[in-house]
């Protein structure tokens, strides 16, 4: 039986993903596109990541995302 995951929770999940991605050094925009389809958002939750990383980590994410 499949278990029900908030939507807040599937981002809370693609921001802890991404950041780990980020340390190892890979591409904010490729890292936001792969955890869209990882985590199945929305393009309003791809929205919010870009929004979060543009405002909160000074990294603006590559033309094309």
């Amino acid at each position: 039986m499949s278990t029900i995951v908030s939507q807040s929770e599937l981002q809370r999940r693609a921001l802890d993903w991404i950041s780990s991605g980020l340390a190892d050094g890979k591409a904010l925009c490729a890292l936001i596109n792969e955890a869209a389809m990882r985590f199945n958002l929305s393009p309003l939750d791809v929205e919010f990541l870009e929004r979060f990383y543009r405002d909160n980590a000074g990294k603006a994410p590559d033309s094309g995302c």
